[in-house]
Formats: structure tokens, sequence, C-alpha cells
């Protein structure tokens, strides 16, 4: 099937075999992992039947979300006032806007479920808060006065109570998204999720009480410090934890199985949060901008190039899951290369907006879905979701269906 982009089919074998320790790496294959032979003629019309769960957000959590939601308003309104946490949640939106920018750039070709997403996002701004307001409360008499219990607060307490908080999120995204979770990418866009959720409520706190303490005046500095330095912190922090529940999601771990991952992920993010806030305690304004360079903003880049060496691993399993298909007639092998490497993916959009009416959504859904088909069928391989199968059917149909939309006259 022709595309005009271009493209030549791929050469050599389709098996992905990696040369090094991969987290995208499976050593087992289990049942169901074959494929049926293509039809002769796909028939235009979407799958009758629904995806199994395992990608959805139970109505009653929403209840429960809605109304801690209510509670933490609540707290912020009598604490702040309407006028200050209404400033604080303006100003708030900017560093939210700019982490939710980078996870749709990771997660842009395989979006996860947008309930679960929104979960997420939630789950930190509300209950994590919450939770770290709980435990602030109950243990703010025994913490000592002065700088000593300041110190305390902030690089010892902080750090442990809310990226436990935020952690608890990712191992109930585990329970209830146990198939949307299932590798260490879609970890780290939950964990960045969680802990943009996270800051966003915080720096409506942080905001909020600036403006009342100094003016609008003040909110300056606190502005670019939280706003513009550091709107990645609390991603990158939750991001490690998220990343590490994801490994062990790909190596068929499951229940209280995960929680060594769980723990270790855990400690990194504790020790990330308590090295960034430990580092406003340096004697001297010069010297926390000096940590900032020669260490901070280290992380930060090098934070970028394992998520891009992730997403490098990920096409790359892409590529030869979507290959199992081709060499069963689901695919050509240019449609493989068209929908799992990001030169065939702006080749395919460049030509589908030539189309009449300009296909350019459809060619986008139909990457998105080849995309999870291609997770779907990592998941039966390795034996850990008996019921990939019935996902991979709902798929196939869509891709057929949005293929055969693309192509029509």
């Amino acid at each position: 099937m022709t595309y005009g982009n271009g493209l030549t089919p791929p050469t050599g074998d389709y098996g992905y075999q990696p040369q090094y320790a991969s987290p995208m790496a499976q050593p087992q294959w289990g049942h169901p992992a074959t494929i049926t032979q293509a039809p002769a003629h796909h028939v235009n019309v979407f799958a009758n039947v629904t995806m199994k769960p395992g990608r959805h957000v139970p109505w009653w959590i929403w209840v429960i979300l809605g109304f801690v939601l209510l509670l933490v308003g609540a707290y912020f309104t009598a604490g702040l006032g309407q006028g200050a946490s209404t400033l604080g949640f303006i100003m708030a939106l900017v560093p939210l806007a700019i982490v939710i920018t980078g996870v749709y750039l990771i997660d842009r070709w395989e979006p996860e479920p947008l309930r679960m997403m929104i979960f997420a996002l939630g789950w930190g701004a509300i209950v994590s808060i919450a939770l770290t307001l709980l435990v602030v409360m109950a243990t703010d008499p025994m913490l000592p006065r002065g700088y000593d219990g300041l110190f305390i607060s902030s690089v010892i307490r902080a750090p442990i109570v809310e990226e436990i908080a935020k952690g608890l999120g990712l191992l109930l995204i585990m329970v209830i998204g146990k198939r949307a979770l299932d590798g260490p990418v879609d970890g780290v866009v939950y964990g960045a999720l969680v802990g943009a959720g996270f800051a966003f409520t915080e720096n409506i706190q942080y905001f909020g009480v600036q403006f009342i303490s100094g003016g609008a005046e003040s909110l300056g500095p606190i502005f670019f410090m939280r706003g513009i330095m550091s709107p990645f912190c609390h991603a990158m922090f939750t991001a490690c934890t998220g990343y590490a529940l994801g490994l062990a999601a790909r190596k068929g771990r499951k229940g209280g199985a995960v929680l060594p991952s769980f723990f270790v992920g855990l400690l990194a993010a504790i020790a990330l949060h308590a090295l960034w806030n430990g580092s406003t305690f340096l004697p001297g304004e010069g010297t926390f901008f000096l940590l900032y360079a020669v260490i901070q903003f280290p992380l930060f880049i090098t934070f970028i190039l394992v998520i891009r060496w992730l997403k490098i691993e990920e096409a790359r399993l892409t590529r030869a899951r979507l290959g199992d298909y081709a060499m069963a007639g689901w695919f050509t092998p240019q449609e493989v290369e068209m929908l799992a490497t990001k030169p065939g993916r702006a080749s395919a959009m460049h030509w589908a907006r030539s189309l009449p009416g300009d296909r350019a959504k459809v060619m986008k859904q139909f990457i998105a879905d080849a995309n999870e088909l291609a997770a779907t069928r990592q998941r039966a391989i390795s034996g850990r979701d008996p019921q990939a199968g019935i996902d991979e059917h709902v798929l196939l149909q869509r891709t057929m269906a949005t293929r055969n939309q693309l192509l029509a006259r």
C-alpha cells in the first residue's frame, strides 16, 4: 500500500533483540501472543465491542476526589482569602501549562487514557495535598522552633511526606489502571502528572501567602523561582517513582511484587526532593544559584536525556511489535515505518493534510491506535495480560477502519 511519503520498506528481521540491558526488553513470551492472519478485505466499520477494563477510573473514586477537592478549596479560601487564592490560582497555571506541554510531547503518539491522566493530575493537586496537610498539622507541634524546625520541615519532613503521598496515587493507578501503566514511559508520564498537580496547588499557596505578606510587587522573585526556574521539579521527583513502577510492570510484576521497585523509586524521589529543598538553606544567595547551575540544571538535562532514551527504546519496540502484524498481513512494511518512526509520522501527517478535506486528524488517530496496538501486543507476549487478545481485536478493527477512511475517495 502506498502513502505517497517516499518511505522504503525496512530490511532485516523485525525482532527486537537489544544488545544491552533495556527497560523495554522482554525475556518471556506468553499466551495469547499469536496473531491471526489478516483477512483479504477489511470491513469499513468500527468494532462493536469495547476494550476490557483496567484503563478507567471507577465512578466512586471521582466522587471521593470531588469531596476532598471541596475540603481543600475551603481550607485555602479560609486561610488565604478569595482574592489571594484566585491570584495564586491564575499564576500557578503558568508552570502547570509548561509541565503539561512537556508531558504531551512525551506521550504524543501513544496517549494514555484521558481520564487516567486527569485522575493522576487530580490526585497530585487534591489528595496528595490533603494528605500532606494532615501530616503537617499533626507533626508541627513536635518540631522545634526557629531555624532547626524549618530545616527539619523543609529538608526531611516535606520530601518524605509529599513523595509518599504522591507515590500512593501511582500505586492506585497501577491497581485501577493496571493495563494503562505498563512501561517506564507510562510511569514517567503519570508520575510527572501527579507531581505537576501537587506543584500546582502548592504554588497557589506560595503565591497567595507572598501576596498577602508582601503585596503584588513581591510576587516577581517567587514566581521566577517556582514558575520559571523550577516548574518541572515536582514532576521530575515523582517521575522517578513512576519510572520504577513502570519498569516493574514491564517485567510482569503484580501485587506486592511491585513494592521493592516502588520503594527504590520513592527513595530516589525523596533524595532529589531533599537536595532541592536543602539548597535553599545554603548561606548566600549566590551559593544557591551556583548549586542550581552545577547540580540541579544538569540533573534536569539528565532527566530529559533519559526520557529521550526511553522514547527511542519505545520506538524500537513499537516497530518490532507492528512488524509482527506486518508479517501476518495486517500492515505493509512501509506502514510500519510510517507508524513507528518520527520521520515516518511527520511524512504521514504531511501527506494526510494534502488529502481532500485535510485528513490529518484521521491520520493522527491511525498512528495513535497502531501504537496502542503495539503496546497491547507487548502485554500479550509477556504473558502478564490475559485480556490483551480482546483489546487487540478492538484495536485491529479501529486501525483498519481508520485506514479505510484515509484512503477513501
